[in-house]
Order: C-alpha cells, then sequence, then structure tokens
C-alpha cells in the first residue's frame, strides 16, 4: 500500500470514529431529552409500556443521531486499524456525560472530571502510537487471513468457550457473577468486529467497481455479524437487567476492547510491524482509558468536588492531631508499666505521681 495512501485512510478512519462517538454520545442526550419533555406533559412514560416518545421529534432526532454514528463508526472500520477505533468507543461514553451536565443538569462530580481528562489523555496517546497503515485492502485478502492456522486456532477456543459459558456456566452463575454474561458479550463481540472489518473493506472495493456480490465471503461475514450482534444484545441485555448500570458499563468496555485487540492481533497482524515503543504507548493509552472510564462511573454518585477538597483536609488534619495525642498518652502510659515492673517497693511515690501527671494529661 503506498505509505500517503494509507496515512491518508488512518485520518478518515479517525475523523469518523470520532464523529462517530459525537453522534452516539449526543443520542442519548437528545433522546432524554425528548423523554423528559413528555414526561413534563404527564404522558405514560415509556419505562410503564407508554409509546407516547415515537411522537416527540427529539426522540426522533436521538435516534437519526444514533443510527448516524453507528455508520459512521462502520466505515471507520474500513479505513483505520480496529486497535485504534474500538478503544475511541470510550469517547461516546465521555461526550455523553459532558453533555448531560450541560443540557440535563446532572453534576459531573470531581471524579467525573478526572475520568474525562483521562479518558481525552489516552484516546491522544493511542492515536499517537497506533498503527498508521491497513495490512489488509481486498476481501482475497481477507480470506486467506481467516484462513491462516494461528487465526484458526484462536477462532475455534473462543467458539468453544463461548458454547461453555452460553450452555453451562451461564445457567448456574449468570444470575449472581456479573463477569459471565459481560465475557458471553466481550469474545462474540470479537467475531463481530472483524466482521464489519471485513464488510467494510468489501463495499470500498464495490464502489471501486469490482464484482464483490458475486464473491461468497462478504454473505458470511454478513450472517456472521447477524448471529454475533444479536448474541451481544442478548446477553448485555440481561447483564443490565441484572447488575448496576456504573458497573456494567465500564466492565464491559475493558473485556470488549481487550477481545477486540486480541482478535486484531492474531487476524490482522497490525501490531508485528510496530516497533516496540508504539507498542507501549498504545497499551499505555488503552490502560489510560480504562481508569478515566472507571472514574467515570464507579464514582459517578459520589459527591466530591474542589470546593469540598479543604474541608475533608482539615477533618483528616484533626483527626491525625487527635491520633497524636492518644499515641503520646499510650506511650506514656507504657513508660509508666516498664517502671512499675522495674522499681523497688519504695519507689511507689515516684509511680503515685507519674499517675498524677497522666491524670492532668
Amino acid at each position: 500500500m503506498n505509505q500517503g495512501r494509507g496515512k491518508y485512510d488512518f485520518y478518515i478512519g479517525l475523523g469518523l470514529a470520532m464523529s462517530s462517538s459525537i453522534f452516539i454520545g449526543g443520542s442519548f442526550i437528545l433522546k432524554k431529552k425528548g423523554l423528559l419533555r413528555l414526561a413534563r406533559k404527564g404522558s405514560m412514560r415509556a419505562g410503564q409500556g407508554g409509546h407516547a416518545y415515537l411522537k416527540e421529534w427529539l426522540w426522533w432526532a436521538g435516534l437519526l443521531s444514533m443510527g448516524a454514528g453507528e455508520v459512521a463508526n462502520f466505515a471507520a472500520y474500513a479505513f483505520a486499524p480496529a486497535t485504534l477505533v474500538t478503544p475511541l468507543g470510550a469517547l461516546s461514553v465521555l461526550v455523553s456525560a459532558i453533555l448531560s451536565s450541560y443540557f440535563l443538569s446532572e453534576r459531573l462530580n470531581l471524579h467525573g472530571k478526572i475520568g474525562c481528562l483521562l479518558s481525552i489523555l489516552g484516546s491522544t496517546v493511542m492515536v499517537i502510537h497506533a498503527p498508521k497503515e491497513e495490512e489488509i485492502e481486498t476481501l482475497d485478502e481477507m480470506s486467506r487471513k481467516l484462513g491462516d492456522p494461528g487465526f484458526v486456532v484462536f477462532a475455534t477456543l473462543v467458539v468453544i468457550v463461548a458454547l461453555i459459558l452460553i450452555l453451562v456456566v451461564g445457567p448456574r452463575h449468570g444470575q449472581s457473577n456479573i463477569l459471565v454474561y459481560i465475557t458471553i458479550c466481550s469474545v462474540i463481540g470479537a467475531f463481530s468486529v472483524s466482521c464489519v472489518k471485513g464488510l467494510g473493506i468489501g463495499i470500498k472495493e464495490l464502489l471501486a467497481g469490482h464484482p464483490v456480490l458475486r464473491h461468497p465471503l462478504p454473505w458470511l461475514l454478513l450472517v456472521g455479524l447477524v448471529v454475533c450482534v444479536s448474541t451481544q444484545i442478548n446477553y448485555l441485555n440481561r447483564a443490565l437487567d441484572i447488575f448496576n448500570t456504573s458497573v456494567v458499563t465500564p466492565i464491559y468496555y475493558v473485556f470488549f476492547t481487550t477481545a477486540v485487540l486480541t482478535c486484531s492481533a492474531i487476524l490482522f497482524k497490525e501490531w508485528q510491524r510496530m516497533p516496540a515503543t508504539d507498542v507501549i504507548g498504545t497499551l499505555s493509552g488503552f490502560l489510560t482509558i480504562v481508569v478515566g472510564i472507571f472514574l467515570l462511573h464507579a464514582f459517578k454518585d459520589v459527591s466530591l468536588s474542589l470546593a469540598s477538597l479543604p474541608v475533608s483536609l482539615r477533618k483528616e488534619e484533626k483527626v491525625a492531631n487527635g491520633g497524636s495525642l492518644v499515641g503520646s498518652y499510650e506511650a506514656l502510659r507504657d513508660e509508666e508499666a516498664s517502671l512499675t515492673c522495674g522499681l523497688e517497693p519504695h519507689a511507689g511515690e515516684n509511680v503515685s505521681r507519674r499517675n498524677g501527671n497522666l491524670a492532668a494529661f
């Protein structure tokens, strides 16, 4: 691939991935605003089985925004490596959190602000160090990659693990262990991203005038995508129905992105030509995003701001001072005990005087 063309495609994919996050993050705000307007009008809410939101233009604007975001995300995989596109999906959570604080009056505490900052920094690091060129340009190359022995072994293991989780572990522990359903979504999600990547390449070839529709691979990838996405939606909804959303979201992001990066490294071999510094930078950026998402979700109900920090510090200082006084008292008491054990009987007067000092203290 021409290096200049590869960088051009990279920036197109980057722009599509970022615009996807903006559209998807904004869609939640538009839908929420529409539902709140209906609630103020006294209409039956969606949670109660009402469908009045279908007449609210803000809700439809949110739905269209969500659709535009998903289309942009789909197209991004055709131009940029999955190593870059998938982790940038975290920006939609960031956009949603920031817009909620402005348009929905949902307070963003100090942990949330730090989490947003870390997510931005981690995304920037990943963009800088991500591979700039694609390893696959045509469906024929995609077919050869899918037939690679390393990927066949990986795919077989993933399918076996997924079936064991679905048929054996899920019915027994899915209701009590948050990791069961999330792991199913994540390992299946690795395949869905690969299918999207292949379909994106097929669409590029179709637009270039190649007879893509006669190739069996796009149809197989389409069927695989439908199966994978349906499974993901099913088990993610189960996890969200049983466990707290603020816990499910960050764990799912970490597991899903890790699975996608692993699958991408084995299938597309995007990491082979990357220098060690870029590999370390990409992983560091990903871990930074993980910490940011965790702070944003795990502590969103904690009331902590910059204004409350001096009060907290003063309380800690008082506790520390109190602890030093108690420590001094305990040290003096230990000294008295040692003297009592080591003094002769006629030294009782000195011990009594020391007891008086303790009482005064």
